[in-house]
């Protein structure tokens, strides 16, 4: 591995690593964050200030990214979709999503990640839909009542289509070996993050 990909790794190691330390809740509630410019603006800011919603993202437009652009079109599509559907739901049913649910898509999606999954065309529907579906329950549920309601969740969904169409078609024109290596190391990291939040979750329950 050259040294520019050794630098590139070395900076995934320490984002990755500030992510694990503020995913550690018992629980996996989504605090809305407030802009001062509406709710639409507050659930664009969500995203990318709530390490269990970001993570996930990030590790889905990889894993699609990495098997090419027929992939990562399902995923832009099929993400952003789920997870207004899962929003919908938790506005109107409320309840909390433990914490072993972000842990699992963590350690899912970082291992698919990591090991390159050549996976099928459904496959990747099917994890992109579970994934949105389960984040934007939880999402939903949180902007149910006072709030930012079903404004804020739309702000949420517009920033999950911006992120996932802005990392997947980075990764997609990776063809140097060293450059796909990195991604992978991301993966890997990714899955240690959600390893971590089970154990913690396993000794705060204990």
């Amino acid at each position: 591995m050259s040294g520019a990909a050794r630098r590139l790794a070395h900076r995934l190691v320490a984002v990755l690593g500030g992510l694990a330390l503020a995913s550690c809740p018992s629980r996996a509630e989504a605090h809305l964050v407030t802009t001062g410019l509406g709710p639409l603006y507050d659930g664009l800011l969500h995203v990318a200030l709530t390490p269990e919603d970001l993570v996930p993202v990030l590790a889905l437009a990889l894993l699609a990214g990495l098997r090419g652009v027929a992939h990562g079109r399902r995923a832009l599509f099929v993400l952003p979709a789920a997870w207004l559907l899962g929003g919908v739901i938790g506005l109107t049913v409320h309840g909390g999503v433990s914490s072993s649910w972000t842990a699992l898509s963590f350690v899912l999606l970082g291992g698919l990640v990591a090991s390159d999954a050549r996976l099928p065309m459904g496959a990747t529907t099917l994890v992109a839909a579970l994934l949105g579906l389960g984040h934007g329950y939880l999402n939903g549920a949180s902007l149910a009542g006072p709030g930012p309601g079903a404004v804020g969740l739309l702000g949420v969904v517009a920033a999950v289509f911006t992120l996932v169409a802005l990392t997947a078609s980075f990764v997609v024109p990776l063809r140097a070996v060293w450059a796909r290596v990195v991604v992978r190391v991301a993966g890997s990291w990714i899955a240690a993050i959600g390893l971590l939040l089970i154990g913690w979750a396993i000794r705060s329950g204990a």
